[in-house]
């Protein structure tokens, strides 16, 4: 997913203090596996990924080596009499989709008139799907951190069946795949519905990627060595990350019932995200709340590894804050 760099020092930083607690990840569309930035917890990584293709599940489970991490080879659905069931069984999730305009289409056409198109994998009974909610019951489960949905299409419908989960399990931030292409429909998987959605249930856009695709009339050439983005083109389809934004003052109840070490864990997921700044504000506005489990000056300090240029000498958090109350030429461009 974009967005998700590389493990931080300041997340190891956190995995040390969270002693019996767990960072718990859902992946629904787990293909090629979890993001290796989630990996910086370790034993304390609790996370389940789900993917209808059951040869890529098995090859993942058997290359997985951390026992805490879970691949389950099953579609994800919706709870029964869900709004939305009938839209998932037709596969109603697009509209105005310019697919097949676009040159990677069109490449997809070359190649399958030449043979060259791998052969399908096998995929689970789409009449047996998981339900995220009982799923988590059965496990006892009644904390989640962070929920990554890619399924390339029924990813709204999804997102919209877990709004009363993201309560119940106390979820900081959901990544998605947005589209950009769409139309008026309310139900439909478009940018502007997952970012309506996710602010009625206080959620915040931190990162939003964009992918541009070609179209056919002229095609440009691909970013990667198989045919996906282009080099430029229309905004097709992007990652959006969206978390709770604790230090602002409208979510202060939430903040309060949260207790350090789900700050701790929203802070590392900052990081995670390449948002130090975030990361450094929840460690201030809660520095009180923390304290007891986490060093913050050090926290302060380490995360300025992220926050200053690469080859540059780490200075502490507090000489470099009074660099910037000084109006330093450092937070400019040369000249």
């Amino acid at each position: 997913m974009d967005g998700l760099g590389a493990p931080t020092s300041f997340a190891r930083l956190v995995t040390s203090a969270l002693a019996d607690q767990y960072f718990t990840l859902l992946d629904i569309g787990c293909r090629a596996g979890i993001d290796s930035a989630w990996r910086v917890f370790g034993t304390r990584l609790r996370a389940f990924g789900f993917d209808p293709d059951v040869s890529e599940v098995n090859r993942l489970t058997e290359h997985e080596t951390n026992p805490g991490v879970i691949y389950v080879p099953q579609f994800v659905g919706l709870p029964p009499g869900e709004s939305g069931a009938e839209r998932m069984r037709s596969g109603d999730y697009w509209a105005h989709n310019p697919w097949q305009r676009l040159s990677v289409a069109r490449t997809q056409e070359i190649r399958a008139s030449k043979g060259a198109q791998a052969n399908a994998e096998p995929l689970a009974d789409p009449r047996d799907p998981v339900i995220i909610p009982q799923f988590l019951r059965e496990r006892g489960i009644d904390d989640v951190d962070f929920i990554k949905i890619d399924v390339d299409g029924a990813d709204f419908l999804i997102l919209r069946s877990l709004v009363k989960t993201f309560a119940d399990v106390k979820v900081l931030g959901v990544g998605i795949e947005v589209n950009f292409f769409g139309s008026e429909d309310p139900h439909i998987h478009t940018f502007h519905n997952v970012d309506r959605l996710m602010k009625q249930n206080g959620f915040e856009l931190f990162l939003l990627s964009t992918r541009p695709y070609s179209v056919a009339a002229l095609p440009a050439p691909y970013q990667y060595t198989w045919p996906a983005q282009t080099a430029w083109g229309r905004i097709f389809q992007g990652d959006a990350i969206y978390f709770r934004d604790l230090a602002a003052s409208e979510q202060s109840a939430w903040a309060r019932s949260a207790g350090a070490y789900k700050l701790a864990k929203l802070a590392a997921s900052f990081s995670l995200t390449g948002l130090p700044d975030c990361a450094a504000e929840i460690l201030l506005r809660f520095r009180g709340v923390l304290e007891p489990i986490l060093d913050v000056r050090a926290g302060l300090d380490t995360l300025m590894e992220q926050a200053l240029p690469r080859g540059m000498p780490i200075i502490p958090y507090a000489e470099y804050i009074a660099e910037f109350e000084s109006d330093s030429a450092r937070f400019y461009p040369a000249c």
